[in-house]
């Protein structure tokens, strides 16, 4: 019986994510740990792009293991001409201490990856409702088309499954 709950609580999160496919990711404006501002969809359109969102200690702790993969994959030398961004989104009673938490990750991230660093600070309800972050620990990754469609979602912490899926979508894209 346990193991029945477990599998359902696991299928019905999958479903809670993959719903999101389809839709317009919304407009979500950040900084990058190079003090530029960048409004994912608008200024991501015209190329496929790849996001992580985090909004807690735990997820910004699992996100981390997609930094080197993702950088290895869609970065550094790569095959794909893709936007990469990772957020970090930064709200209620921690935004007052936004500034303490962009000084560290920008001492504790590799520089490489500072202009893919986003931050947004604010209300963070509408993000969560409209991209189904049901699970506060927990990283959650999508792949926009050109216009800013999310055409896959994933969460959690990185397995080469997932980014494997990814590689995929883009390279049917490219076709």
């Amino acid at each position: 019986m346990k193991k029945i709950v477990v599998l359902m609580l696991a299928f019905l999160s999958y479903v809670g994510v993959q719903a999101q496919t389809g839709k317009n990711f919304p407009a979500l404006t950040g900084t990058n740990l190079l003090d530029k501002t960048v409004t994912i969809p608008k200024d991501t359109k015209g190329k496929y792009t790849v996001v992580g969102v985090a909004y807690s200690q735990k997820a910004d702790e699992a996100l981390k293991s997609w930094f080197q993969p993702v950088y290895e994959t869609f970065i550094y030398e790569s095959e794909y001409d893709v936007n990469t961004y990772f957020i970090g989104m930064i709200s209620g009673i921690k935004e007052v201490a936004a500034g303490t938490i962009e000084k560290k990750m920008k001492k504790g991230v590799d520089p490489v990856l500072h202009k893919h660093m986003l931050l947004y600070k604010g209300d963070s309800k509408d993000y969560k409702d409209a991209l189904g972050l049901k699970e506060k620990d927990t990283p959650y990754f999508f792949v926009l088309d050109k216009e800013g469609k999310i055409v896959y979602t994933t969460s959690g912490a990185y397995s080469d499954a997932k980014l494997e899926k990814a590689e995929e979508i883009l390279d049917e894209a490219s076709e």
